[in-house]
């Protein structure tokens, strides 16, 4: 790897003429609360579903903790991003980052571990949806694919429609899902117990009849194996910087709509992590074992007549996730073929409506597939479990890597490319992003621990392999200077000749 203006050994790239570009082109519409509803509705079906589960590892307290451990590393690599992202106002976001402090293996492989998180998140958030759609119809389990389809089709669809209807579209159903949990929280003040429901997961795991337990009953070392699952609290709200292009004024713009979104969903988290598990007939350990936390608490809430409705209800927030992800999926994949990381076909965009339909589709194909092979492979029952546990821990795994890569480019590119305009600088500086990585790499030993965790992680190791190895063999001979790469290019000697300059002085 090189921080250098010149390329590195071994990489070579290819001369493109402005037709290359003017099929790859891509159309600004974004302000920044177009920006703040992209952030938040990719995590918010998170505060519907999947943060729960911790509650099995650490009881309520131990998952406060790991929600608060969690909340630290997210706003070390938001405020990271939000220096990052108007100083190097690219599509490629994570990968543009590392290519411009790592040079182009540092970009790959971050690109390559952030693919698997957009690739495998939305496979999973349709399987969730698939199996809410189910429920309200009355769909056998082997009907389950059709819905996965129909999902992908729609939402892909509206994404190639055009971007100023994907961020109508990302600004409607994220506002209808905020509203959704907000009827929640006011409904559920007038129906809480804490200390009987919430603290009634006794020592060792089991429920305690009557609560008042223990804050935590796992201990600490609970508190912090819960911490993968606060992480789906705020997975993906990193996504941001892909809207960079299409953003009207990404140096203004982004900084607000990242740090918005992340206060937004820190206070979001909050009060579902206090209300939900707390609501009369509810509790922390049932909810421990719950596919679907919001709906017990509306049922409890309202009576379980009204199931159909609030199960529509709870639809709504894996709605506005998957469109959302949908999104930075095909921007992730454009970016890296614009460049030739992965094969330029990929990057072609709508010949009038400028989105990148090739990249998207190209990612649901791969993501639907995996279902498929899981669900008819493994049979109806074990695939489910795999899509719904496995997938979702693959994409946490490469998040993580992705996070560590970020941070670290954070720190490279404050103490290499001080030349670099910052239009905002993060407070919290170096140790903002050390806290990021600290975090990260306890969040993916306590991943490491446990079976399930281990198996995705293979997983991912597998991707990552079959990735790097067409890097090594094709896509490192046909690299393109795109955006990213111009930009690394330039700064990089920009970076030399101030080293030359101090040596020559000193």
């Amino acid at each position: 790897m090189t921080n250098h203006g010149k390329p590195a050994a071994g990489i070579h790239y290819q001369q493109q003429d402005a037709s290359y570009f003017d099929k790859r082109g891509l159309r600004r519409h974004a302000g920044p609360w177009s920006l703040w509803a992209l952030g938040v509705g990719a995590v918010i079906s998170g505060h519907y579903s999947g943060w729960n589960l911790g509650l099995a590892s650490g009881g309520w307290g131990g998952m406060a903790i790991a929600t608060a451990i969690i909340a630290v590393m997210y706003l070390g690599l938001t405020f990271c991003i939000a220096e990052m992202s108007p100083a190097l106002p690219h599509t490629g976001a994570a990968y543009s980052f590392a290519r411009s402090s790592m040079g182009p293996w540092g970009g790959f492989v971050t690109g390559l571990c952030e693919n698997v998180e957009y690739v495998l998140t939305p496979a999973v958030i349709v399987f969730f949806i698939g199996a809410y759609l189910g429920s309200i119809f009355e769909t056998p389990a082997a009907f389950q694919p059709v819905w996965w389809l129909l999902g992908y089709l729609l939402f892909v669809g509206l994404n190639i429609v055009g971007v100023e209807l994907s961020f109508r579209v990302t600004l409607a159903v994220t506002l209808l899902a905020l509203a959704v949990l907000v009827v929640f929280w006011f409904s559920a003040f007038t129906h809480l117990d804490f200390s009987t429901w919430a603290l009634n997961i006794a020592p060792g795991g089991g429920e305690l009849e009557g609560g008042h337990g223990p804050l935590l009953p796992m201990g600490i070392g609970g508190a912090l194996a819960a911490m993968p699952f606060a992480v789906w609290l705020f997975l993906a709200i990193e996504q941001l910087p892909l809207a960079a292009e299409e953003s009207v004024d990404p140096r203004r713009d982004m900084p607000r709509g990242i740090l918005l979104g992340i206060t937004t969903l820190i206070i979001s988290a909050t009060l579902i992590l206090v209300l939900n598990p707390a609501v009369v007939g509810v509790g922390s350990y049932a909810l421990s074992q719950s596919g679907e936390p919001l709906l017990d608490g509306f049922q409890a809430i309202f009576g379980a007549g009204t199931a159909k409705f609030l199960a529509l209800l709870a639809l709504v927030g894996l709605i506005a996730s998957f469109h959302t992800i949908i999104f930075a999926q095909g921007r992730q994949i454009y970016s890296l073929s614009r460049a030739g990381y992965f094969p330029t076909f990929l990057s072609v965009t709508h010949g009038t409506r400028k989105t990148p339909y090739v990249a998207m589709i190209g990612g649901a194909l791969v993501g639907m597939t995996i279902m498929l092979i899981c669900f008819f492979g493994l049979g109806t029952q074990e695939g489910s479990a795999v899509i719904g546990g496995t997938l979702l821990n693959m994409a946490v795994f490469g998040a993580m890597c992705s996070y560590i890569a970020q941070a670290l480019s954070f720190i490279l590119l404050r103490r290499h490319h001080a030349h670099i305009e910052r239009p905002y600088r993060s407070p919290f500086g170096i140790p903002g992003a050390v806290a990021t990585i600290v975090i990260a790499l306890m969040t993916i030993y306590f991943q490491l621990s446990d079976s399930t965790y281990r198996i995705g992680v293979i997983g991912v190791a597998l991707w990552l392999a079959v990735g790097i190895g067409y890097f090594a063999c094709v896509g490192r001979h046909r690299l393109i200077l795109s955006p990213e790469e111009e930009f690394a290019m330039q700064r990089g000697e920009q970076a030399e000749a101030d080293d030359d300059s101090r040596a020559a002085g000193s």
